[in-house]
């Protein structure tokens, strides 16, 4: 973990949505491992006294690239500012994915929305290609569609309103697949909770395994204040395990879903 001020490169819309974020981290980007995600002070947001999580999109060299949705006032001055400027970054944080080793099982990514982000660098990383899941409302939500073809992953997109790819859900997509039950297969997912409680069961269902990166509101990002809790079984019970340290990428069979219900 390291805590640099960083210099944006280019900050640029990448959909109507989504702004693409690459800045010259050149202590934090070599340390960057799949699922890993960065905590953001935005200067002009002086007001602000809370840095924001983001997950880290791509690592290329010094820079690393963060996909962000502008939905409220820190995305949004995040937006306005320009090549040149600075922010103040801890990175990298967070236990991230599993890359699967050389012959080991197939990999099956899903992802809503911008959980894409938190996905690529597993898949650019990965010795073995397999399949992207990818759902949204609309097709403005679905993201680096071409990013992972151009990686040579299979992409199969659903949206809920049927505007891009298939009609539904994308976890009604993943089911499909299941039932071929070809073997020797590993989920691994990123996106809202609803979406991977149901990997998650569809990963009990056919006995596979699977990591998940849970989408938890997070303070410090540094383990301290415990806003970003979650409960994982232990023994007989449970326990509450810090998603910004513990996490966010946990085992599917460890997350006690039930103690929230």
């Amino acid at each position: 973990m390291v805590e640099q001020t960083v210099q944006i490169v280019s900050n640029e819309r990448d959909t109507d949505l989504y702004f693409c974020l690459v800045v010259n981290a050149p202590q934090i980007a070599p340390l960057v491992q799949p699922g890993q995600f960065a905590h953001v002070r935005i200067p002009p947001l002086r007001e602000a006294l809370l840095r924001r999580p983001f997950s880290i999109f791509q690592v290329s060299g010094s820079t690393l690239s963060i996909l962000y949705k502008n939905i409220g006032k820190g995305t949004d001055v995040l937006s306005r500012m320009r090549p040149g400027e600075e922010l103040s970054m801890i990175g990298p944080l967070g236990h991230g994915f599993t890359v699967p080793p050389p012959a080991g099982e197939t990999p099956l990514l899903v992802a809503g929305g911008y959980g894409m982000a938190a996905l690529y660098l597993l898949a650019q990383r990965s010795p073995q290609k397999g399949i992207v899941f990818v759902g949204g409302r609309r097709r403005v939500d679905i993201l680096c569609e071409a990013e992972f073809r151009a990686l040579g992953w299979e992409v199969r997109v659903t949206t809920e309103d049927g505007s891009h790819g298939e009609p539904g859900l994308v976890t009604h997509a993943l089911l499909a697949e299941l039932k071929r039950r070809e073997p020797g297969r590993k989920l691994f997912a990123c996106g809202p909770t609803p979406m991977l409680k149901a990997v998650g069961r569809l990963a009990a269902e056919f006995k596979l395994p699977a990591e998940l990166s849970l989408d938890e509101h997070m303070g410090c990002g540094i383990g301290v204040c415990l806003t970003c809790v979650v409960p994982i079984k232990a023994g007989d019970g449970w326990e509450y395990q810090r998603t910004c340290t513990d996490g966010p990428v946990f085992d599917s069979r460890q997350v006690a879903w039930e103690a929230d219900e």
